[in-house]
C-alpha cells in the first residue's frame, strides 16, 4: 500500500482550502440572487448589494461561518501531520490536477497564501535546478559536459513540464540526443499574468546563465501555447532589466502561441459583459470572473501590463509552428477553428492591423494540417521543422 507523503497531503490541503473558498462564493452568488428575487426587479439594471434581512439573512452567516469554521480545523488538524510525513514527489495525475487547478486559480492560490500555488522553477530530468548552483544537477549530464547549448521548454496554460512528453516523444529529449542541447523544462502558476511570469523567468535565467561555467554559447527557448507569450515577455523584460542572458539567445521558437489572442477567452469576457445587464444574471459573473489573470491575458495576447504591442527581440531568429484542424486553408478554418483553440493567424503572429504584427519571415513559418494544438507537442512532422530551424546558421 503507498505511503502518504508530505507533498500528497499538501494537496488535500489545499484543495479543502479552496472547496472552503468555493463554498463562500456560492453562497454570496445564492445570497444576493435571494435578495433580487425579493426585490423583484425588472429583467435589466444593476445588480443589488444587499444581503437578504431576518430568518433567511441569518441562515446565510450561518452557512458561512460554519464552512470557514470547519475549514480552518481541517486545515489546523493537517498542519502539524504534513511535517512527520517523508518528502516525496506527486505522481503524473496529481501534477496535472494542479497545473491544471493553477491555470485557472493561479494567482488567487497565490493570494491565499494555498500550498497548491505552484513556484516557478527549472527542471531538468524530473529535477529542480538550483539556479545558484546549476551543477549540483546539471553535472549529471553525460554527453555533453560542460554544457555549451541550453534549450529552455516552456510550457502553456494549465499544463506542467512532465507534459512535454506526449504520446512516447518529448522535442527536449530528441534535440537532446540529436543535436546536443541541454533541455531545461519551465515549470510555473500559468494562471499569473503572463507579464510576471516573463519577469520572474527572465531573473532566473540571468542567475542560471551567471552562475554556469564561461563555456556557454548559445540559448534557445521553445514555448508552446501560452508558453511563447512567456517567452516574449521574458525577453522584453530582460532587455529593459540590461540583464546578460538574452545576448547568448539565439533561437525563439513559438508553438501554437496566441501571439494574437484567443477566441474562447474573447467569448468569455463578451458573456460576462451580456451576463452583468440582468439584475437576475450578475451574481454568476462573479464565478465566471474568477478566471485567473493568465487566461485574461490570453485575450489579446498581452506579455507586457500597460503595453499595447511588444515586438519579437532584435537579433534574435523567430520561428512560429502554427496547426489547422481542417485539411486545407479556408476562412472558416483559419480564423474561427485553427488548432482548437489558437486561429492560425494569432499563432503565426499576423493581425489586420499590420503596425501589429510581428513580422515573421514567411520561411520561418510552418502549418500542420489536420492536426489539434497538443499534436504540437508528438507529431514527427513538427519535431522535424524543430529540428530544421535549430539547425539553421544564425
Amino acid at each position: 500500500m503507498p505511503t502518504l507523503n508530505r507533498s500528497q497531503l499538501s494537496e488535500i490541503r489545499g484543495g479543502v482550502r479552496m472547496a472552503v473558498d468555493a463554498t463562500d462564493v456560492i453562497v454570496d452568488v445564492v445570497e444576493k440572487m435571494h435578495r433580487t428575487v425579493q426585490l423583484r426587479r425588472g429583467p435589466l439594471g444593476v445588480p443589488t448589494s444587499e444581503r437578504p434581512k431576518g430568518i433567511a439573512g441569518l441562515v446565510y452567516r450561518t452557512v458561512r461561518g460554519a464552512t470557514r469554521f470547519i475549514g480552518r480545523a481541517v486545515d489546523l488538524g493537517l498542519a502539524p501531520v504534513t511535517r512527520l510525513l517523508p518528502e516525496g514527489e506527486p505522481s503524473p495525475s496529481l501534477d496535472a490536477y494542479r497545473s491544471a487547478v493553477n491555470g485557472v486559480y493561479g494567482d488567487y492560490l497565490l493570494r491565499t497564501e494555498n500550498p497548491l500555488a505552484i513556484e516557478m522553477s527549472l527542471r531538468y530530468r524530473g529535477q529542480p535546478v538550483d539556479v545558484h548552483d546549476p551543477k549540483s544537477t546539471l553535472g549529471q549530464h553525460s554527453n555533453v559536459t560542460p554544457a555549451k547549448k541550453f534549450l529552455v521548454l516552456v510550457h502553456g496554460l494549465c499544463m506542467n513540464d512532465r507534459q512535454w512528453s506526449r504520446d512516447g516523444h518529448d522535442h527536449g529529449a530528441a534535440l537532446a540526443d540529436e543535436l546536443g542541447y541541454l533541455p531545461l523544462y519551465l515549470r510555473y502558476n500559468s494562471g499569473l499574468p503572463v507579464a510576471s511570469n516573463g519577469r520572474a523567468l527572465a531573473d532566473m535565467l540571468e542567475t542560471l546563465l551567471n552562475n554556469c561555467s564561461s563555456s556557454v554559447e548559445e540559448l534557445a527557448i521553445m514555448g508552446h501555447s501560452m508558453g511563447g507569450l512567456v517567452a516574449r515577455s521574458a525577453c522584453h523584460h530582460g532587455h529593459a532589466a540590461g540583464h546578460g542572458w538574452p545576448e547568448y539567445l539565439r533561437k525563439l521558437i513559438f508553438l501554437g502561441t496566441p501571439h494574437q489572442g484567443a477566441p474562447l477567452e474573447r467569448g468569455g469576457h463578451g458573456l460576462d459583459t451580456v451576463m452583468g445587464l440582468s439584475p437576475y444574471m450578475a451574481p454568476f459573473t462573479h464565478l465566471s470572473r474568477a478566471r485567473s489573470a493568465g487566461i485574461t491575458d490570453l485575450r489579446h495576447g498581452t506579455v507586457s501590463a500597460g503595453e499595447d504591442f511588444v515586438p519579437l527581440p532584435s537579433k534574435v531568429h523567430c520561428y512560429a509552428a502554427a496547426a489547422v484542424r481542417a485539411e486545407k486553408r479556408s476562412m472558416l478554418g483559419d480564423r474561427l477553428i485553427g488548432d482548437g483553440l489558437v486561429p492560425l493567424n494569432s499563432a503565426l503572429g499576423i493581425h489586420r492591423d499590420t503596425t501589429r504584427s510581428l513580422s515573421i519571415p514567411e520561411h520561418r513559418k510552418w502549418i500542420g494540417y489536420r492536426m489539434g494544438h497538443r499534436e504540437l507537442l508528438s507529431r514527427p512532422e513538427v519535431y522535424g521543422q524543430i529540428s530544421a530551424w535549430l539547425q539553421e546558421p544564425v
